[in-house]
């Protein structure tokens, strides 16, 4: 178990963050300590009024809130009755058992763990002191729950942080038996709680690219009629393999119901997230030459993912694009008509049809060209206007290469230092000799 001790100015902040949490339906509370009811018979404003009428009698505590969170380990899945237990001998052990207090059990990351709001004010008006209180009476606690609870021991943690969970950059997963549910847990802790959806298919535009799979079943099946979401692991090719799991026996409980809470939330916040994918595709095409291939290689370089949609025959029908910077994701008609997956094909199709012209051109060009062809004339035929006018011709395309070549012994004549250049042989008048 891991503790973590927060001291704030405002009691009405961390109360309202928690609350949130549970109209989000990622949270709940699960209990009080010291409060004259039950937390199911009390509304929220019963619930912050214990906490302002205590602090109202020292107004001289300007950090007068405290945030507590203890963490577990993923492996463990503890009944509401044992995190009560643990909730209450902890803050007993800290010195704060007799003071209000409020447990939430939140389900928004990927481990279980507890947020307990209270107040450093005491009955009698008096200020309870914390300092060093996370090194020595937290710490201590800690010990003692996890032997007499038989928690996962924290000892080792440097520095008593959170155990980060595996990084889902740091690998595709590959299903094994037992270690299956985790694995898909560690990956739905991440990206549930980090990343910006508003379907189920963008949602899984992320899940695949990890080899996870939310699946709704076929339309005929149990499953998808009565609203159940399944997930499943998927091999190197995208199928999937083991047995499914349904959501709802994961700890954070992201069933098709929770997601689609989900889905209108994000739907507000993440519209301004548009412009860096746009300007990023933008970008790309201002290249002479970008293929469907290379687009997706420069967008991969500005950490955003294209993932294709395919029927059947192989066909591409839509694009879905993740953005790993700011964590949206996006269907191609979302941004706009043009970056849809029949526009972006469009635009590279475009580009190289340009490109076959002008290439058939100067062939036709070159084909007239001969030795003796002055440069002068060679490059008239081969730029006209441009050429004519002075305009400068990029080295990047393979015009621009020959007309460098070209021009190089031009250019490099000029350049001669006098002092190399050879001297010009007089003329001799006519009638004079050699040796005068």
């Amino acid at each position: 178990m891991v503790a973590i001790i927060k001291t704030g100015h405002s009691i009405h902040n961390i109360f309202n963050y928690n609350e949130n949490k549970v109209k989000q339906g990622i949270a709940v509370c699960i209990g009080e300590g010291n409060y004259p009811m039950d937390v199911d018979k009390m509304s929220g404003t019963m619930k912050l009024n214990r906490f302002l009428k205590q602090t109202a009698l020292n107004d001289n505590v300007k950090r007068n809130s405290v945030h507590i969170s203890l963490n577990f380990d993923p492996s463990e899945n503890h009944s509401k009755e044992k995190l009560m237990d643990i909730a209450n001998t902890y803050m007993g052990k800290i010195g704060f058992g007799e003071q209000p207090y409020l447990v939430y059990e939140h389900y928004d990351s990927g481990h279980p763990h507890l947020h307990i709001v209270s107040i450093k004010i005491r009955a009698d008006g008096s200020r309870i002191d914390m300092q060093n209180i996370g090194r020595n009476q937290s710490e201590n606690a800690r010990k003692e729950i996890e032997d007499s609870f038989g928690l996962v021991k924290a000892q080792g943690n440097k520095n008593n942080q959170i155990p980060k969970l595996q990084s889902i950059s740091a690998g595709k997963i590959q299903y094994a038996r037992g270690e299956s549910k985790r694995a898909i847990n560690n990956v739905l802790g991440e990206v549930l709680a980090t990343y910006k959806y508003t379907s189920l298919a963008e949602l899984n535009a992320v899940l695949q690219q990890y080899n996870v799979l939310a699946d709704r079943g076929d339309e005929n099946s149990k499953v998808f009629k009565t609203g159940g979401l399944m997930y499943r692991i998927l091999d190197e090719k995208g199928k999937p393999i083991g047995v499914p799991i349904k959501a709802s026996l994961f700890y954070n409980k992201p069933t098709l119901k929770f997601l689609e809470k989900t889905f209108t939330s994000n739907a507000t916040t993440k519209t301004s997230d548009k412009s860096r994918i746009k300007n990023a595709i933008d970008k790309a095409f201002l290249r002479t030459k970008t293929s469907l291939t290379e687009l997706e290689g420069l967008l991969q370089k500005e950490g955003i993912n294209m993932v294709f949609r395919k029927n059947t025959e192989g066909l591409l029908y839509g694009i879905t694009y993740v953005d790993h910077t700011t964590k949206c994701v996006f269907n191609g008609s979302a941004l706009g008509k043009e970056y849809s997956a029949k526009a972006i094909q469009e635009r590279c199709t475009s580009i190289r049809l340009v490109e076959q012209k002008t290439t058939e051109t100067n062939i036709e060009k070159l084909q007239s060209i001969t030795f003796e062809t002055p440069n002068s004339e060679i490059m008239a035929t081969l730029f006209g206007s441009d050429f004519q006018n002075n305009k400068y011709v990029g080295s990047n395309s393979l015009m621009g290469q020959l007309a460098d070549i070209l021009t190089e012994s031009q250019q490099t004549a000029n350049y001669i230092p006098n002092q190399l250049k050879g001297k010009k042989k007089k003329k001799k008048r006519r009638g004079q000799s050699d040796n005068q």
